[in-house]
């Protein structure tokens, strides 16, 4: 049974569509303890203040951005937790863009999206409407209070959704200052023939299970050995998904006739008449929101640091973690 980490709807014009969110992927890899050699004991990440070295109580820990060199400015809990976003359970569609257009650069992690709710004839119409236009949803989503740009695509029979890097968090090609000899090379054309040649021979099909993650593979061979040889040391001493109620899917070619329909003014009384429609025992399909586009984030790019004729910059820096 897939483990779900998030219920709610994909919402494009006035349709919702009840989707369950699946993690389409799983991490793997070595993971290593610090271990005290002389007895064998854990060792831990302590907190320490930088400057005198002494240990510090997470209660005289304050958050705070570097704005200037030097200077912080310190924000409270509360002040934080007032800019998350508000989770509203929907996968938001904003537009459709052409699939080929989104680099894969900006992708970031992979989702699926299954039905929910009697919800699999609108799912699988969203699915062979964007098979058959080459089209893809790009949409806001809010995950674990964390706002998020998506992508959602077809993947065979099934939807996935993947979340997607913002505009600044990419590098453009410009930053590898590339020289005229990479960007406009003069290859003869008996080179370029050979090395397509190549390319050529050296062609198949896409298998990603015949590529194996060798390192993992010699570290628990080792490891598997030295346990095999009695060499063990005695070492001492998932977030509930949320499930809210969505609203039932009603006829779906009246929702997409008034979806289309539907004008810069005239949305919310199409959604009015929806509810107005809706036959006895039914519940009307949710108001599709409006969407407010993020704001990029502001950052200051390295390159424009690093030329010392321009003044500073007051944009606050962006630390990882």
């Amino acid at each position: 049974m897939p483990r779900t980490i998030w219920k709610g709807a994909v919402s494009f014009g006035l349709v919702h569509i009840p989707v369950a969110l699946v993690p389409a992927t799983t991490r793997t890899g070595i993971d290593f303890d610090w271990l005290d050699k002389r007895s064998m004991d854990r060792v831990g990440y302590k907190r320490i203040n930088k400057t005198t070295g002494e240990d510090i109580d997470s209660e005289n820990i304050v958050k705070g951005i570097e704005y200037e060199k030097g200077h912080y400015i310190v924000l409270s809990d509360d002040e934080i937790k007032a800019a998350h976003p508000k989770a509203t359970q929907t996968v938001d569609i904003v537009a459709f863009v052409d699939a080929k257009d989104i680099s894969f650069l900006y992708i970031d992690t992979p989702y699926y999206l299954t039905p929910d709710r009697r919800g699999e004839k609108v799912y699988a119409l969203l699915r062979e409407t964007l098979i058959q236009t080459g089209k893809v949803g790009i949409a806001n989503v809010v995950l674990r209070n964390k706002q998020h740009l998506a992508v959602v695509m077809p993947l065979g029979k099934a939807l996935v959704m993947n979340t997607l890097r913002w505009a600044d968090e990419v590098r453009g090609v410009e930053y590898l200052e590339l020289k005229d000899e990479a960007l406009d090379p003069d290859l003869a054309e008996r080179e370029l023939e050979m090395a397509k040649r190549l390319v050529e021979d050296m062609s198949e099909k896409w298998k990603p299970e015949q590529y194996k993650d060798t390192f993992q593979n010699q570290i628990m061979d080792l490891v598997e050995k030295k346990a095999h040889e009695g060499k063990l040391e005695a070492v001492g001493g998932p977030e509930e998904a949320v499930d809210r109620r969505g609203a039932d899917v009603i006829d779906l070619t009246e929702l997409l006739k008034r979806s289309l329909a539907a004008k810069p003014g005239k949305a919310r009384a199409a959604a009015d008449d929806a509810e107005d429609g809706a036959g006895e025992g039914e519940k009307p399909a949710a108001k599709a929101k409006p969407s407010s586009k993020p704001k990029p984030k502001s950052t200051t790019s390295r390159a424009s640091k690093s030329a010392a004729s321009e003044p500073r910059k007051t944009t606050p820096r962006k630390k990882a973690g």
